[in-house]
């Protein structure tokens, strides 16, 4: 679903670019807040009851821990974000609303960059 490089990871933050491939089903972080940078593409997000809403190159989405969120459609590729976590976000910090649409091992498909 996604490709993410982290670039710092950090105890008080973590950061990582990441690309998405296809929709992200509601899911929420229980640890930290994020911010998200649109650095390409367009989608539709959504956060909490809210109706979903267009992103885009320069637009920042903040949400903070326990706030359900996630990408219903793409529509334009390649859908690139900076993402910074405050606290640090380990990576398993992934919680789906329905188990079943993953776990944070079928989410992401993590690297370091160095």
């Amino acid at each position: 679903m996604l490709i993410d490089t982290r670039l710092t990871d950090e105890p008080h933050a973590s950061s990582r670019v990441f690309r998405v491939y296809r929709p992200v089903a509601a899911h929420y972080h229980a640890t930290c807040d994020e911010y998200l940078s649109v650095l390409s593409g367009r989608a539709k997000f959504f956060l909490g009851e809210a109706p979903p809403f267009e992103v885009g190159p320069g637009q920042l989405i903040f949400f903070k821990q326990g706030t359900i969120h996630g990408i219903p459609e793409i529509l334009e590729e390649p859908f690139v974000v900076l993402a910074v976590d405050t606290p640090r976000r380990d990576p398993s910090d992934i919680h789906f609303v329905n188990p079943a649409d993953g776990t944070p091992d079928t989410f992401i498909q993590s690297k370091r960059l160095y």
